[in-house]
């Protein structure tokens, strides 16, 4: 699939109104918005990698440690790498932030501001 080199990827739940609003600053820094819901698209364990790897984060650095579900099945147990990769595809309903790439750069956006910083990082 061919992508246009400033088009942004927004990985994110729509039913988070945060997300929505970060969504919208997405679309005031790039002309291309790829927005990809990740309660509806799975993403493969090579795409949660590359978003890993962009980010310079684990997999379980991603997820909310507060949200019922990650308490209920996953707090308190050892999870090697490849468990915690699994959790994020079976579970991306645990995510606790949206996450924006733009080129070669991403960052995971606790406040729908966070996003801004994308648009500066690609500038240096």
């Amino acid at each position: 699939m061919r992508t246009h080199p400033s088009e942004l990827y927004f990985y994110h739940s729509p039913a988070q109104p945060v997300d929505k609003q970060t969504l919208a600053y997405a679309k005031s820094i790039a002309q291309f918005v790829n927005s990809i819901d990740i309660s509806k698209e799975k993403l493969t364990a090579t795409q949660w990698n590359s978003l890993l790897i962009k980010l310079n984060l684990r997999a379980k650095d991603l997820l909310n440690r507060a949200h019922p579900d990650y308490q209920r099945f996953i707090a308190g147990k050892n999870w090697d790498e490849e468990s915690w990769l699994n959790i994020l595809i079976k579970s991306p309903n645990l995510i606790k932030a949206p996450i924006a790439t733009l080129r070669n750069r991403a960052i995971m956006c606790s406040t729908p501001t966070d996003i801004l910083k994308l648009n500066s990082m690609h500038l240096v």
